[in-house]
């Protein structure tokens, strides 16, 4: 293993991010592109787990006007979120990265349900393990899933993959004079109400000393230069 910060990371992708800047469910070029960035991970023997949305399939936002209620959306979600890690699992198999899916749900000869003791097994084997379905529940972020996650398998930091590189003071789309912040404690970013994660999952990675970085997915090297340790995004600390 080449000398790198962090050892063992989680992943939060969304299901937006496989589509690059096409109205496809999935854009090959910009799956291409974070794959690479995902297989130089496991090349350096960085444990890896990844948790994935599924704006790109189904938009929970949007239930209210097909007259879906909030739970009932929530389920359409976290199944959207295992036809996404079907696929990404295939998409890693492609390059040669073996990967293992698990969910919060069985799905029977499909996917396996989740188990932390066989997660551990094939993460210290080597595999980048997808986790899907969230917690099985409604009510629940993608991003509470993503910590609880790195809380089971141990890792030092979550990566919050996103289509900005960083966190700012209000929208860089909207605002050309807002500030970026390149660190922050994780008390500041919840006294700021900075839109980072949601508020249980931030105080989640307070309490059990995980940090966040959120950075670019699309700037080339971006993953590998963050568990090296490099300034990429904004690191949110305890």
């Amino acid at each position: 293993m080449q000398n790198t910060k962090y050892k063992r990371i989680l992943l939060k992708l969304s299901g937006e991010a496989l589509m690059g800047d096409s109205q496809n469910v999935f854009d090959k070029s910009t799956i291409d592109a974070i794959l690479l960035q995902i297989k130089q991970l496991n090349e350096l023997d960085i444990k890896v787990g990844l948790v994935i949305g599924a704006g790109n399939l189904f938009r929970g936002i949007n239930a209210d006007k097909f007259g879906l209620t909030r739970a009932n959306a929530d389920y359409i979600g976290i199944l959207a979120t295992v036809m996404n890690g079907i696929a990404l699992k295939d998409f890693l198999s492609n390059i040669e990265v073996p990967a293992k899916i698990y969910s919060a749900l069985a799905i029977s000869n499909i996917v396996k349900e989740y188990n932390r003791d066989s997660m551990l097994k094939r993460l210290n084997d080597g595999d980048v393990i997808i986790f899907v379905a969230g917690t099985g529940l409604p009510y629940f972020t993608t991003d509470t899933t993503a910590v609880l996650r790195a809380i089971d398998m141990g890792a030092e930091l979550i990566i919050k993959a996103t289509k900005v590189d960083g966190v700012y003071d209000s929208d860089p789309k909207i605002n050309s004079l807002a500030k970026k912040y390149n660190k922050l404690t994780f008390d500041e970013a919840i006294h700021k109400n900075l839109k980072i994660m949601d508020m249980a999952a931030l105080d989640l990675c307070r309490t059990h000393k995980i940090d966040i970085e959120v950075c670019n997915i699309f700037k080339p090297n971006v993953l590998k230069d963050i568990v090296q340790g490099k300034e990429c995004g904004t690191l949110v600390y305890n």
